[in-house]
């Protein structure tokens, strides 16, 4: 069985973070691990409280996973402080680790910046160069290339501009545009679009999570890039067509969809 690590933030409703990712690698048969960076105390209608894990401990558990279990492949999402990042990069190094999947989650959806200045930076300097892929939503490329995003053709130009900045690949989420919800994939000099129309459902909850360790799972199995993309759009179109309903609010995504996967 193919591993992946998950090092996330835990969302207690089930619907992010490493219980998201948890679901998500169980729905595509690979083996799931996790390196817990925060506590949250959160819900579907939002977050209530969060407890930081220390940068120590974040890279004991880390240890503990790939000292005994090497991963097949890496997903990163919630890294709330530069100590965290910092660990994060120097444990990847250490054990050389491939397919890394960074989904940089620094802004919410709400506008809310989850991940300060200077984690923001440590980011950009020390992981991205050495990621396969990271995942910014509009509102994130925005904050990383400095200008407004209101366009495909602005997606395209600023994937294109973060790819060549930190030498590795970007899609970038198009769940905030205007348009649609269309990704664009920018891989080794190519554009790909991967096209979707928007659904009209409430239950959004975990869909960034979602979407990096469905492709980290599809990485994990040996599959391109872009093979991993596209299996992973699919798997989070039928999860939010499927329309799970579970609370008050944007009730948790994640459930399991893995009929296209077998």
């Amino acid at each position: 069985m193919k591993t992946v690590l998950s090092i996330a933030g835990s969302d207690s409703s089930g619907g992010a973070g490493i219980q998201a990712d948890l679901k998500t690698m169980c729905a595509h048969g690979v083996y799931g691990m996790t390196a817990i960076t925060a506590l949250t105390a959160q819900n579907t209608l939002g977050v209530g409280a969060v407890q930081q894990v220390p940068a120590s401990f974040l890279g004991a558990q880390i240890d503990a996973c790939l000292s005994d279990i090497p991963a097949d492949a890496v997903k990163i999402g919630m890294l709330p402080e530069k100590q965290q990042v910092k660990i994060v990069a120097e444990k990847l190094r250490q054990y050389k680790q491939k397919n890394v999947v960074v989904d940089p989650v620094m802004i919410s959806t709400s506008g809310r910046r989850l991940m300060n200045q200077e984690a923001s930076l440590v980011m950009e300097q020390e992981l991205f160069p050495m990621s396969t892929l990271i995942t910014p939503n509009i509102p994130e490329a925005k904050a990383l290339i400095g200008r407004e995003i209101v366009s495909k053709s602005d997606m395209e130009q600023a994937a294109r501009e973060l790819a060549e900045k930190y030498g590795c690949s970007v899609l970038i989420k198009g769940g905030h545009s205007i348009e649609d919800a269309s990704d664009v994939l920018y891989e080794n000099g190519s554009l790909t679009w991967f096209e979707n129309k928007r659904i009209n459902n409430k239950n959004t909850h975990g869909t960034g999570c979602t979407l990096s360790s469905a492709i980290a799972s599809n990485l994990a199995m040996g599959y391109s890039l872009t093979e991993a993309v596209s299996r992973a759009k699919a798997y989070i179109t039928a999860a939010i067509t499927a329309n799970l309903d579970l609370g008050r609010g944007n009730g948790p995504l994640n459930h399991m969809v893995a009929d296209f996967i077998n």
